[in-house]
């Protein structure tokens, strides 16, 4: 099917999120050949043998170059949809000055109450409205690991006040995914052994999956 120009002006998240799309994917290979070069040698040994040389640098790799190779793909989309980033900016102010105004209004409600012996000081609206927004999309990566129709329902639910997008939710909730899967080759790079490397190399993978998973997601 040939795709208008008119069409190609609002892109579907799997079209928007391509690059990003293709280096998680590529991140999964590489996971996958990193934990390959410990457990191949040991499969590919004598039964009897003892003390089979393996190679635990391409677990250190995969870890060093993860962030990197994200970050760039994530650059290559916005530069490919200059439209479609300019328009996901212009709603992430707007829907951040409303979370603000929220905060706000929670605040001047609180500080009426008076503080208790062991009170902690509240989040300024601008933390508050950072922490809703990561707080949303952590909540729907884990539901969407379960559940993607209840996840997806969640979402729903999230922007029905308007302080939030569904694409901001879901961008989060790919940010959410893609940090528990950094955080794992982050460990990998200091594991004790290449056994246990190559264990955390392949352990970031479900986080990878479920990151293409989110990005790729339409709730039209």
């Amino acid at each position: 099917m040939t795709v208008t120009p008119d069409r190609l002006a609002l892109p579907s998240r799997r079209r928007r999120h391509a690059r990003l799309i293709a280096a998680l994917t590529t991140l999964i290979g590489a996971c996958a050949d990193a934990a390959g070069a410990v457990y191949e040698p040991i499969a590919a040994a004598p039964p009897h043998q003892e003390g089979v040389e393996v190679d635990p640098l391409p677990c250190i790799q995969v870890s060093l170059s993860a962030a990197l190779l994200l970050d760039r793909a994530r650059a290559e989309d916005d530069a490919r949809w200059p439209a479609a980033a300019a328009r996901e900016r212009e709603e992430a102010r707007r829907t951040y000055a409303a979370r603000c105004a929220v905060a706000a209004a929670e605040e001047l409600a609180e500080s009426a109450d008076p503080p208790g012996e062991h009170s902690v000081p509240l989040p300024t609206p601008e933390q508050a409205a950072d922490m809703d927004l990561v707080s949303a999309g952590a909540d729907v990566a884990d539901q969407w690991r379960q559940a993607p129709e209840e996840a997806a329902a969640l979402v729903r639910e999230l922007v029905a006040g308007g302080e939030l997008t569904a694409d901001e939710v879901l961008d989060s909730a790919v940010d959410a995914a893609v940090d528990a899967a950094l955080l794992a080759l982050q460990q990998a790079r200091t594991a004790p052994d290449p056994s246990t490397a190559a264990e955390l190399c392949l352990s970031a993978v479900p986080h990878i999956t479920l990151a293409i998973s989110l990005a790729s997601a339409d709730l039209d």
